[in-house]
């Protein structure tokens, strides 16, 4: 079977490369629990200081992958477990003591947005385009940022981003401040490589724990907002307009 994560260490740094190109690394089960243990697995390591989370092939992630819809929606258990599984996913990259780069290309979309958001450092190609689908399936974000990004960007532009829905270039990122910086895509694993290695460089328990209590101060309310996403998102998926609309799409 082929591996949806494939991860691998250099010296400091562990690459966690999102592998399904052939969906444009759209978010399935085994990519989601694939992702999960190799963060695990990673943060486990003390060798390791830093995490760089990029995507294989055209993009960096589409999102939810809708085949999976039907699958998603059989009951609302699993349902549940789905959006508790992705949910998860961002607790880890959250709550990590190591420092996490997004390096994002071509197409981040929904949930991978959400997770890209999570990580503490997002590098921008920038030819990247993104945007947040979910309220036009008549479904919700997760990922924490209803409070994340409502924090980050204030509540004016959290809104137009998440209820228009409306596609964006690597620009925009950068000027609301969901990218950190814009780079060529040529040369964007480059720059999560020299930024990993200088981060790398910093003494391990003082960048640890500046990680730490900047989340914990800045996102109090991370948790509270995570599980009011998950409750609306689990009855967003078992909407019947909202599976229309994702199937139709």
């Amino acid at each position: 079977m082929t591996h949806a994560v494939i991860s691998r260490t250099e010296g400091p740094v562990a690459w966690l490369k999102l592998n399904r190109p052939e969906r444009l690394n759209a978010m399935n089960r085994q990519l989601v629990d694939e992702l999960s243990e190799a963060l695990a697995m990673v943060e486990a390591q003390a060798e390791t200081r830093v995490i760089i989370l990029h995507g294989e092939g055209r993009a960096f992630c589409s999102g939810d992958d809708l085949k999976d819809l039907d699958a998603q929606t059989v009951s609302e258990a699993a349902t549940q477990a789905w959006v508790e599984a992705i949910q998860n996913v961002t607790l880890q990259i959250m709550r990590s003591r190591k420092i996490v780069i997004a390096a994002v290309h071509g197409w981040c979309v929904g949930g991978a947005l959400e997770w890209a958001i999570n990580c503490d450092f997002r590098l921008f190609a920038d030819t990247t385009r993104w945007f947040f689908p979910e309220v036009t399936y008549g479904l919700f974000v997760t990922g924490g940022v209803t409070a994340l990004l409502t924090k980050q960007v204030g509540p004016q532009v959290a809104k137009e981003l998440m209820i228009l829905g409306e596609r964006h270039d690597a620009k925009k990122a950068l000027e609301v401040g969901i990218a950190w910086k814009l780079v060529a895509e040529a040369e964007l694993l480059n720059e999560a490589r020299k930024l990993a290695l200088t981060i790398a460089e910093r003494p391990a328990s003082a960048v640890s724990d500046i990680k730490h209590a900047i989340n914990e101060g800045f996102h109090s309310s991370l948790v509270d907002a995570m599980a009011l996403e998950t409750k609306a998102t689990v009855s967003g998926f078992l909407s019947p307009e909202a599976q229309a609309r994702a199937k139709e799409f």
